[in-house]
């Protein structure tokens, strides 16, 4: 009962933190500081205000995430899929990549360990696609930052994507190009999983909160950054006309720039805020966040330790068609 009032005590807080930082941070920037209008009072002002904002909302985020994170394990997961058929696994693969702790880091143990379970391959690619792209941290973030729609349009195009992809992928049959190193590995029967108390689950997420905001932050400061360079130096003309609805090579373009850029979806949000608000267009900028996170340049080089090249291209293909359908199509849409 303690933690659970605890948990409560801490999350009104944090709300009545939420609520008047942005009076807070005005008086803080334009009385204490004294900023004045220029570019580079600009430039401070969306800096310091965006590094607090979303310091704390990451946090809070990891934090309940890590509560939801700690029913998962890569064992569950793995006899969850195993079995399944396509179409139908596609779809539940897809759904299981948002909720569970993995990231392009784990591709390579994922990836052996849905094939040694029998899952076939376009279920396993649906899962790989949704598990960095439809990051749950990113749609919170982008719940509270942009509203529910977008965070909405965000989820519901990023899972088409995946189960899609995944689904071209597996009606390819491109089983004969995973190295067959990773064919011929036996991993063992699963253990059954630890059942955790709530203190236990409670403990595991103060334990992400440290793990990955810690090793977040300092990524996160350089998207707030370049997000703020954005904001306060580059015209709105300028943006408008190369990220606007009306130039139709701004989708291709943000994908190409999207894809060799390393960075995690907290840290790639300031700039897609900054973008929006310069003039970019809605579905290029979601473009350009989803090439950064679900085709990053880590994760393609990861995956190469077990997949060939034809199967890698055939990856990114699938996926990268599947970003700019969405891109073009909010474009004329919204």
């Amino acid at each position: 009962m303690s933690l659970w009032l605890l948990l409560v005590g801490l999350a009104v807080l944090w709300a009545v933190w939420w609520h008047w930082w942005g009076p807070l941070a005005a008086w803080l920037i334009n009385d204490v500081i004294g900023l004045g209008d220029d570019r580079l009072a600009e430039t401070l002002r969306f800096f310091i205000y965006d590094s607090v904002k979303v310091m704390g909302l990451l946090t809070a985020v990891v934090f309940g995430v890590g509560i939801v994170r700690s029913f998962f394990s890569p064992e569950r997961t793995r006899l969850l899929l195993a079995g399944r058929r396509e179409t139908v696994g596609n779809v539940m693969a897809a759904g299981l990549g948002v909720a569970t702790p993995f990231c392009s880091c784990s591709a390579v143990p994922l990836f052996i360990g849905f094939v040694e379970a029998g899952v076939p391959l376009g279920v396993t690619f649906s899962f790989l696609i949704a598990a960095p792209m439809v990051n749950e941290i990113a749609l919170a973030m982008l719940l509270s930052l942009f509203g529910w729609k977008v965070a909405l349009l965000y989820a519901a195009t990023g899972l088409l994507i995946a189960v899609v992809a995944g689904w071209v992928i597996g009606r390819l049959r491109l089983e004969r190009f995973i190295e067959e190193w990773v064919l011929e590995i036996r991993m063992g029967e699963t253990l059954p999983g630890e059942v955790l108390t709530w203190s236990d689950r409670f403990a595991y997420a103060r334990l992400a909160v440290k793990d990955i905001v810690g090793k977040v932050w300092p990524w996160v400061l350089v998207g707030i950054g370049v997000g703020a360079i954005i904001h306060g130096w580059v015209p709105e003309a300028f943006l408008a006309s190369v990220m606007g609805a009306d130039s139709w090579w701004s989708v291709p373009l943000a994908v190409l720039l999207g894809i060799p850029m390393y960075s995690n979806a907290a840290g790639i949000i300031p700039i897609v805020e900054a973008l929006l608000e310069k003039g970019a267009a809605l579905g290029t900028a979601l473009a350009f966040m989803m090439a950064v996170i679900g085709l990053s340049l880590p994760e393609i080089i990861i995956l190469r330790k077990v997949l060939k090249p034809p199967l890698i291209a055939a990856f990114i293909g699938t996926v990268a068609v599947g970003i700019l359908i969405v891109g073009y199509t909010f474009n004329v849409v919204l």
